[in-house]
């Protein structure tokens, strides 16, 4: 059996399964494509469809038989949780990849876009980081499980496409925000949890305590078990003492007027749109196949007679297809997805302060780590496929901040 298939074979009419479409990455796909006139979007909750289970997801391409799929899943955290659980961050992802993947592939899905991330970059990769960095030198180490899951699956994709001529793409975005972010104090990325302290800790100054239990009632604090020695059992909502909630929030720096983040706030960072990273996801989807990613047509012995019909078994050579040995290597063909600009945490810091309106003080506690010192990517072969970012840094943290706000009402 061979996938292959052109970006033209997509239709208005046809169906699209988005993994994970109520997410930051996977809400925004969902919205861009129907504002392109898509309008047979397939998605499943968490609660409704478990990723990790292999039979559940065999039983929904049973049942759905997607004609492309956007995987936008996945398990994710900030830095102190990929510090945290790193076996999950590895094994979830792995367990999300590799059941979507091979059951895309079984169930003959024309197209497949793959959403994974540019922590797969080494810790001291160049700068700004081409695609061709990737496996050149060690990764940083407090997310390397999830830098290593979203690895295998761009490898994955890629391996497909050799072995058995589908036309599965992978785009790698760099630090995202936007609407419907998690905004989790502990396990979010860098600046919605940066935002909501801040604000937390105007709301303390300003004693707007209808605003903060609004907040706690919103995004319960789920303690940790050190949070939990110092709190008692249980959630941490608008229902508490407040006494209590104070000191939740302070066990993430959060006080009265003033907030302590991670690090020295001079690691630099690039941020993307979450809006802006649908839009250059979907144009991937829509006008852009593996062929023209690295100039190869016949890319699989597929396309050249081999079937896909036989058993995967170590002694069957019959009916698996094949790379073309004599093509050379191809690899690193994934796409880096971002704006190409970077500015420090501090500098972050500054923008959130000023889109939320605080006048305390953002200090830096230099004894917890940093993490990767600067992440800037290359984003050529994304402008040569026809797409630019639009949303500008300034304008999107107050965009964020306006969402987050109305989030609460």
């Amino acid at each position: 059996m061979t996938n292959s298939s052109s970006s033209s074979c997509l239709s208005k009419s046809s169906k699209i399964y988005v993994a994970g479409h109520h997410g930051l990455v996977g809400s925004a796909i969902w919205n861009n494509l129907k504002a392109r006139g898509y309008h047979n979007l397939v998605g499943r909750s968490h609660s409704e469809l478990d990723l990790t289970d292999q039979y559940a997801v065999q039983k929904f391409f049973d049942e759905e038989r997607p004609d492309a799929v956007v995987l936008a899943a996945a398990f994710v955290g900030g830095i102190i949780a990929n510090s945290l659980y790193r076996a999950d961050f590895i094994m979830q992802n792995m367990k999300i990849q590799c059941n979507v993947i091979s059951n895309a592939y079984s169930h003959g899905v024309k197209k497949l876009l793959f959403l994974g991330s540019t922590c797969i970059y080494p810790k001291n990769a160049p700068q700004p980081m081409k695609e061709d960095v990737l496996l050149t030198s060690p990764l940083e180490y407090t997310n390397e499980e999830y830098a290593i899951a979203k690895i295998a699956g761009l490898k994955m994709c890629e391996s497909y496409n050799l072995q058995y001529g589908t036309n599965y793409i992978a785009v790698m975005p760099t630090n995202l925000y936007g609407p419907n972010d998690n905004f989790h104090l502990e396990n979010s990325h860098v600046m919605p949890a940066m935002m909501r302290k801040v604000y937390l800790a105007k709301l303390i100054h300003d004693a707007d305590w209808q605003r903060i239990c609004a907040d706690m009632n919103k995004r319960p604090i789920n303690p940790t078990d050190k949070l939990r020695a110092l709190i008692g059992e249980g959630n941490v909502d608008g229902q508490n003492s407040r006494e209590r909630i104070l000191k939740a929030l302070e066990f993430y720096g959060i006080s009265d007027n003033k907030v302590v983040l991670w690090g020295t706030g001079t690691p630099l960072r690039e941020f993307l749109w979450s809006e802006d990273m649908a839009d250059a996801s979907v144009h991937v989807l829509l006008n852009v196949d593996f062929s023209d990613i690295i100039g190869i047509k016949n890319y699989s012995s597929v396309f050249l007679g081999a079937k896909t019909d036989g058993a995967v078994d170590r002694n069957n050579s019959e009916g698996r297809g094949g790379a073309i040995p004599s093509l050379g290597e191809i690899r690193n063909c994934h796409i880096n997805v971002g704006t190409g600009k970077e500015l420090t945490i501090r500098a972050l810091s500054e923008l959130v302060v000023k889109a939320v309106g605080f006048t305390g003080t953002v200090e830096f506690d230099a004894s917890k780590p940093d993490g990767t010192p600067r992440k800037l990517i290359d984003v050529e072969t994304l402008h040569s496929l026809g797409w630019t970012h639009k949303v500008e840094i300034e304008d999107g943290v107050q965009k964020l901040f306006d969402w987050y706000k109305k989030s609460l009402a």
